[in-house]
């Protein structure tokens, strides 16, 4: 059966036409569009980008913040029967647009006024790229405005002979067309393309929605950027599947002011659900507890006490409310009614819950969301799985863990030669199903290496529990790695220690068959300094390092936090940095994570200096160099 997008879009429209799809503030409010008038809209962009001479098959990409014209225009590519090519507005370098815009063979690109001078930079690099379309702002020559594009589109539209020719092409999409090439961040190498099928969407809609309800009245507010692949099934095809709506933030003149932008626009559009990831999550944390705060302390010492409560009702989400923890359950609602529902009040008032993606969420910040009554559920996937894998969901979920798995999907956890391992034993994600990517864009020698008879390798080591909850612990090729051949993976131990010290911002850890463990570690000095001056009246860099190497003791026999991880894996020695990890010097990729070959090939001299006979010295001249004026 043929299930494209548009197939999914156009069956939608003719379901929940007078619906509203797309919410954008205009004018001071946010201003709703119908199904059936997006459909007109984007049929206006796509007859525009065929009158342009746009063909079926040729890439087509957008380098934009999210709006509706974003949308709107992925919608009229596909119209066209051409490939988008979503990019990310993170890309800083010229080089980063570059490669993929020539890569992927694009011929013509939407762009917004932000982004138009990273263009302009490079058009004269890329002889295929035909037409550039502003969104917005001033055009130079050979460029062509969005307005302009759509007035093409109804022209072509206004006369029957060439309209009946245009509406034909859509209906000719097969579900093994692709529909977008996602880039890959380029951790490691080049970034790869990732072919995503028209079929590899509906079929990631269709399994998403078996662990997730989306009724049609639902609303929610698209935070994460849209070239983000779960922001693209999960923001807006599941809303478009369901004929639900989708707002997009007001774009600020800055990064940072639209970043401010989402929580005024939270309490505007009050969002039923909303896609997050850590980052924002702690933001979102850090938000109520400062409001909390303002209101007294008798307010926050009563605040900490109905967590508490709801801590010991809850347990781990999966077990809420069982065994002796009942009896707390008149108390819970007691709290919640007189103190968690104005904070979910904050919050627009109408929020369930969070979905989300990316790196792995804090347990901690799991049970705190959970306490107040917005559940944030942990998902799991990657693009090259149109992304999702799993996710806990109001009907069955578990703290730690990232949940039951969507269906039809396959499952099997491998070690390393492939033999496969029982429930509860760790090894290698690999799953099959119609989710799984068609390959990397020219790439076939990685294509053949990822994805085999059908199954896709992920990387990602973890484990099925018997309750059927899928555990995901870090990526196979960042596992450590000790003197006797036993691996760990070291995310847990440094997001633990960088979220529970305000003195740590950013760190990794090493261990490649070494007798023991070390870090490189970015100190937040402002922090360092403010905690010194008040306890010790005096800021020293040797007391700045003791600082921190007590943050890591926390963690060590006698610490509060004793037992949590191997004591062997916790770092023995730790070089400190000078500059943080960030995207422009290549640390940081456009996701926000820690790429870790880059950190470890830039300190690499500094990791071999941890391994020399001095190497446990935390006193030498290089790391008090750093605390420096």
């Amino acid at each position: 059966m043929k299930k494209t997008i548009l197939d999914l879009f156009e069956a939608s429209v003719e379901r929940y036409g007078g619906n509203t799809f797309l919410l954008e503030k205009s004018g001071g409010s946010f201003r709703p569009t119908a199904y059936k008038e997006a459909r007109e809209q984007a049929l206006n962009i796509g007859a525009g980008l065929a009158a342009l001479g746009i063909n079926s098959k040729e890439k087509v990409s957008i380098l934009a913040e999210g709006c509706n014209k974003w949308i709107l225009s992925e919608l009229g590519i596909f119209y066209a029967g051409a490939v988008s090519v979503p990019l990310s507005v993170k890309l800083e370098e010229s080089a980063d647009i570059l490669f993929r815009l020539s890569h992927a063979e694009v011929s013509a690109v939407f762009v917004s006024a932000s982004q138009t001078a990273k263009i302009r930079a490079i058009r004269d690099r890329l002889p295929g790229l035909r037409h550039v379309i502003l969104f917005d702002g001033e055009t130079q020559a050979g460029e062509t405005t969005f307005e302009e594009l759509v007035e093409k589109g109804a022209a072509c539209l206004a006369d029957e002979a060439t309209r009946e020719q245009f509406l034909k092409i859509w209906p000719q999409l097969q579900n093994d067309d692709p529909a977008t090439i996602t880039y890959t961040s380029g951790t490691t190498a080049d970034p790869k393309g990732v072919v995503l099928t028209h079929r590899n969407y509906t079929a990631n809609v269709e399994q998403s929605l078996s662990c997730l309800d989306i009724p049609e009245w639902y609303r929610t507010l698209i935070i994460l950027p849209l070239d983000h692949c779960f922001a693209h099934v999960v923001g807006f095809y599941v809303i478009i599947a369901c004929g639900a709506a989708a707002a997009t933030v007001q774009v600020g003149r800055t990064p940072l002011e639209t970043l401010r932008n989402i929580p005024v626009n939270i309490l505007e559009v009050k969002p039923h659900f909303l896609l997050s990831v850590p980052a924002l999550a702690k933001t979102f944390r850090k938000n109520i507890e400062s409001a909390v705060k303002a209101k007294g302390a008798f307010t926050e010492r009563l605040f900490r006490a109905a967590l508490k409560v709801a801590y010991a009702y809850n347990k781990d989400g999966y077990l809420k409310g069982t065994g002796a923890a009942a009896l707390l359950r008149p108390l819970v609602w007691l709290f919640d009614k007189a103190l968690f529902r104005k904070v979910r009040g904050a919050m627009g008032g109408e929020l369930q819950f969070f979905i989300g993606g990316g790196a792995l969420l804090d347990i901690e910040l799991q049970r705190f969301f959970y306490a107040i009554g917005i559940p944030m559920y942990q998902g799991y996937g990657l693009s090259e799985a149109t992304p999702v894998i799993s996710t806990n969901a109001p009907r069955k979920h578990r703290f730690g863990s990232s949940g039951i798995l969507v269906s039809p999907l396959e499952l099997k956890i491998l070690d390393e030669s492939g033999a496969r391992m029982r429930s509860g034993q760790k090894g290698e994600i690999v799953v099959k199903g119609e989710n799984v990517m068609a390959g990397y864009w020219k790439n076939p020698a990685a294509t053949a290496e990822t994805v085999r008879d059908g199954w896709l390798h992920t990387g990602d080591m973890g484990y099925m529990s018997p309750e059927g909850f899928l555990y995901v612990l870090g990526r196979f090729k960042s596992l450590l790695i000790g003197s006797d051949g036993e691996k760990y993976s070291p995310e847990g131990i440094e997001e633990a220690l960088t979220e529970s010290s305000p003195y740590i911002g950013q760190m990794i850890l090493h261990n490649n068959q070494s007798p023991y463990t070390v870090a490189v570690i970015v100190p937040n000095r402002a922090a360092i300094e403010s905690h010194l001056k008040e306890h010790h009246g005096t800021f020293t860099p040797e007391r700045a390092i003791e600082l921190i190497r007590s943050e890591i003791n926390r963690y060590r026999a006698g610490g509060e936090l004793a037992g949590m991880f191997p004591e062997r894996w916790l770092p023995a020695t730790f070089a400190l940095a000078g500059e943080p990890f960030t995207e422009q010097n290549g640390m940081i990729n456009s996701t926000m994570k820690v790429v870790r070959s880059k950190v470890e090939k830039f300190y690499a001299d500094r990791i071999a200096e941890l391994y020399a006979p001095d190497g446990k010295n935390l006193f030498s001249a290089k790391n008090l160099a750093v605390f420096e004026p």
